[in-house]
């Protein structure tokens, strides 16, 4: 009876410990919404309201981490469940990560605002590859919750795209920023904006590998690519 009772005590602990990333995946989706929101309508106000919410992240992180850390010395998991907790640990990681590109994006938005420089650069791909990251992170924390190894390996897959919207934005800034010398500084805020982006889709990809990690026991980089394709393609 005392050892189902240490097991149901431990089950309660891991699940709060993925209740907890999920809620902090949560804050970081909407904060990333919030910036791209900023700088869809170039609004001062609301890269103001996720730089002063990044704090926010910052703690929620500590939190976790610590709560990983207690559950490992109280718990002494092994397997699966070390994995899971392993896996935690390292997911909220990526997602402070994610929330310090949000701020980026807020922080670059702003200075293009207070600069008040015209420029005719079209930012189509940044919009774009922004709605791409939100929706890969929502699809990674998702498929952490249920652990669906097929969700997550499509996740990994599609993080390409996003990578290929940052190259063909480059190329067409190189050009703008050739042709008119006045649109560099303006050019470089918005390529740090658009790198931002792609980090965060990163970041996305670095969190749905961890749930093969957790299913499969294995690093997804030893994992062969093929394997990865196979196991998105299984909805299909």
């Amino acid at each position: 009876m005392p050892d189902k009772h240490l097991s149901s005590q431990f089950d309660v602990d891991l699940n709060s410990l993925s209740s907890r990333l999920l809620e902090m995946g949560g804050l970081v989706e909407s904060q990333i919404a919030t910036a791209m929101r900023a700088f869809t309508q170039m609004d001062l106000d609301t890269c103001n309201i996720v730089i002063e919410n990044e704090k926010l992240v910052n703690d929620l992180e500590i939190q976790i981490d610590l709560a990983c850390t207690e559950v490992i010395a109280r718990r002494q998991p092994t397997a699966r469940d070390l994995r899971l907790v392993m896996a935690v640990s390292k997911a909220i990681t990526n997602l402070e990560r994610a929330g310090d590109e949000a701020e980026r994006v807020a922080k670059r938005t702003k200075r293009l605002i207070e600069a008040g420089a015209p420029h005719n650069i079209n930012v189509a791909e940044i919009r774009l590859s922004g709605q791409m990251a939100i929706n890969l992170l929502r699809r990674s924390l998702d498929a952490f919750a249920r652990l669906d190894t097929t969700a997550a390996a499509e996740v990994v897959a599609e993080d390409r795209q996003i990578d290929e919207e940052f190259r063909g934005f480059v190329r067409k800034l190189i050009t703008y920023m050739s042709e008119d010398p006045h649109t560099i500084s303006t050019g470089l805020d918005m390529l740090t904006i658009a790198k931002a982006i792609e980090r965060i889709g990163d970041h996305a990809k670095n969190i749905a590998e961890f749930v093969i990690y957790i299913a499969k026991g294995s690093d997804v980089r030893h994992i062969p690519h093929e394997d990865l394709v196979r196991e998105a393609n299984k909805s299909d």
